[in-house]
């Protein structure tokens, strides 16, 4: 309900003509509508998808620490070897070999260091899985911001429609009076034909409104996953006077521990620190188990050789140190130490340019508190301006154009006080969006 905006004025009213309309209303809070959106935005659900991806990456490379296991086998057929005992020219004598030969084998390999890199990999896995899970938390309080914008512009057009509709039998009743003095001679035609253009002007304003609340409406409902052409009642009360502004000092302490944009800057910062212990790892020694069990035949592993079945187990240490990694190794640490020191420096410029948004977006809502309150005395001004020009033009002391004025700043000091309440509304959830509290 919106009655808090017709106790200004006795020309304001409420919307109940809505429930009028041969079409169904669907009353819609904003707590309903950021729900519908949240369900609703593909970009939401494309983070979502992204937070999963990095979940699961996190476990593929968690499985790494498991060893790797092979099974393998072959079956071959080997034919006799022919000696060239008296050269090439002359026939060669066929020596006998065995000709079936078959392995199967199962081998394995356990890393135990490898220079940390695994682990380096699994926590760079769980940053890059935190900053998705954060860029989701950004997309749904973007989206969320859109809607309030959406939803709150509809909502005012609702009130300026009920306002000029309200407005346009005053002027028709006006309009009348002019009329009849015009019939006893008591003024021009030409205040007449000045009213009737007004009053033309007021439906053209009146159609332009309504065709407002369409868009609006469509937009809200794309957003929220409505249909097209199924009318919203953003019911919502406007209160921003309910909001407590708090100090700039306190916003900046929520803006550390809730900023979207800062966290990921941070993420970003550890993500850098990795890739340089990553680099610095490439020069260290890799150990690991090893082993392999095998049945085959023939047994030409020891001599003399047989043609008999047998097995065989392996296992061992197994270690490398990559000593040509002393000299290519030493650019890339400090292509990376360089890039981390970038990195470090970016985020100190994204916590200024984080602090100026801040500041901003506070300024600003304090400054659209102080305009309600502004285009409230306005109300009471014009309208009293309007009733002193009227009677005025009734007794001959005004012209036609200072009553049309008069009514058009009446008018318009009541389309600002609602613009004025959407506005801070608007600009409360932009200030908790820049504080990722939204």
């Amino acid at each position: 309900m919106l009655c808090f905006i017709l106790q200004q004025s006795p020309l304001l009213f409420s919307q109940n003509h809505r429930s009028d309309s041969p079409t169904e209303v669907r009353p819609l809070s904003i707590d309903e509508a950021w729900s519908m959106a949240v369900v609703s935005s593909r970009k939401i659900n494309l983070s979502h998808l992204e937070s999963e991806v990095s979940k699961e990456e996190i476990r593929e490379s968690s499985y790494e620490r498991f060893p790797e296991i092979s099974l393998n086998g072959n079956y071959e057929y080997a034919t006799n070897i022919p000696v060239y005992e008296d050269g090439l020219l002359k026939p060669p004598v066929q020596h006998e070999v065995i000709h079936l030969l078959y392995k199967v084998s199962t081998d394995f390999y356990l890393n135990i260091y490898n220079g940390n890199k695994l682990n380096l990999q699994i926590d760079k896995k769980k940053i890059l899985a935190d900053i998705a899970q954060v860029q989701k938390e950004l997309t749904t309080s973007e989206i969320k911001l859109q809607t309030a914008v959406y939803y709150f512009n509809l909502q005012a057009n609702y009130v300026f429609k009920d306002l000029m509709i309200r407005d346009i039998a005053n002027q028709e009743k006006q309009l009348a009076e002019i009329k009849e003095l015009y019939k006893h001679g008591v003024i021009l035609k030409s205040d007449v034909l000045r009213s009737e253009l007004k009053l033309s002007n007021q439906k053209m304003l009146l159609v332009k409104i309504e065709n407002d609340i369409a868009i609006a409406n469509q937009k809200l409902n794309i957003l929220i996953g409505l249909p097209d052409h199924e009318k919203v009642d953003p019911y919502e009360e406007l209160t921003p006077e309910m909001f407590v502004l708090q100090p700039y000092e306190a916003y900046l302490e929520i803006t550390k521990a809730h900023s979207y944009d800062y966290h990921i800057s941070e993420k970003m910062v550890e993500l850098k620190k990795i890739e340089l212990e990553r680099i610095q790892a490439n020069v260290k020694p890799k150990i690991g188990l090893y082993g392999e069990f095998y049945l085959a035949n023939p047994q030409i592993f020891l001599y003399p050789y047989s043609p008999s079945n047998y097995t065989l187990g392996i296992f061992g240490v197994k270690a490398s140190l990559p000593l040509s990694e002393f000299f290519i190794n030493k650019p890339k640490e400090r292509a990376a130490k360089l890039n981390l020191e970038k990195e470090e420096l970016e985020h100190h410029h994204t916590d200024d340019r984080i602090r100026e948004k801040v500041y901003e977006a506070y300024l600003r809502f304090k400054e659209s508190l102080i305009k309600i309150d502004v285009a409230k005395a306005d109300i009471d001004q014009a309208e009293e301006n309007a009733r002193i020009v009227h009677h005025n033009y009734l007794n001959q002391t005004a012209l036609i154009t200072d009553l049309l004025d008069a009514d058009v700043q009446s008018l318009q000091s009541r389309f600002n006080f609602v613009t004025a309440k959407v506005t801070a509304q608007i600009q409360y959830y932009q200030l908790q969006n820049v504080l990722g509290t939204l």
